[in-house]
């Protein structure tokens, strides 16, 4: 991957830009000292954007987000599936233990996503048009999230952390591990009371039309059920409200 993996970032306007010496420093600044930090940072190699890093940070507590209950601070670290498929798992799971040890999550997850500009016409018509047949692909929006998940969680994915109060609620990662008996299950418990469901050795996409359901997905769905976040973006004519929950509950239904 290497230190210059990521070599464009968003301006206020939405544009990329390179990333130099100056902007990195006042990008370090931001995290560490602002109030608002948010940041899209991409690979400078292509138009592709596989690396990736997003940021929505918020002065949680502060009296502007009083009305604001479900508010938290998000982040996100895209690779491609080259480089999975070039390292294998093992690393790709390594690491995103590594990146998920410091931080004071409630929820989080690894695994395929599909990776497209939401925002765009027509991408999110095109997603509609493949994800029902493929449920272990994931449909970020972290924007939207960090004003909407608060403590609860989303659907299962290869990896999904789980940290207070949700794993508190469920008993802990012991009790957690006992209510789960799919193969290739495995739950890691974590410093801070927090915990990692593993599903798999590898992450799956699954294929409907093939017969794979991603029945351990489907388990720590029925699990996880209670705490489960139900979203409220309108995606308009490109994703209907009905098939966004039906998305949703894809695991469940």
């Amino acid at each position: 991957m290497g230190h210059r993996a990521l070599g464009r970032y968003a301006d206020e306007e939405g544009y990329f830009q390179d990333l130099n010496d100056a902007e990195w420093k006042r990008i370090r600044n931001e995290l560490l000292e602002g109030e608002w930090p948010m940041f899209d940072l991409r690979d400078e190699s292509s138009s592709e954007y596989r690396y990736g890093f997003e940021y929505a940070g918020k002065p949680l507590g502060a009296p502007s987000l009083k009305d604001e209950p479900n508010a938290a601070c998000a982040v996100s670290f895209w690779l491609p599936t080259e480089y999975l498929e070039e390292h294998g798992p093992e690393r790709v799971r390594e690491l995103a233990l590594q990146l998920a040890a410091p931080l004071p999550f409630c929820f989080g997850q690894a695994g395929l996503a599909f990776n497209g500009a939401t925002n765009l016409m027509g991408v999110m018509r095109l997603i509609h048009q493949r994800c029902f047949r493929y449920p272990g692909m994931d449909i970020p929006d972290l924007g939207w999230l960090s004003w909407r998940l608060g403590t609860k969680v989303r659907g299962p994915s290869w990896m999904t952390f789980l940290g207070q109060p949700v794993l508190g609620e469920l008993g802990g990662a012991t009790q957690l591990r006992s209510r789960l008996s799919s193969p290739g299950t495995t739950v890691q418990e974590m410093e801070g009371e927090r915990a990692v469901v593993i599903l798999g050795s590898w992450p799956d996409a699954g294929d409907t039309e093939q017969g794979r359901t991603l029945l351990a997905y489907r388990e720590l769905a029925r699990v996880l059920e209670p705490w489960l976040y139900y979203d409220t973006h309108n995606y308009g004519l490109e994703f209907p409200s009905e098939d966004v929950r039906r998305w949703e509950r894809r695991f469940l239904d």
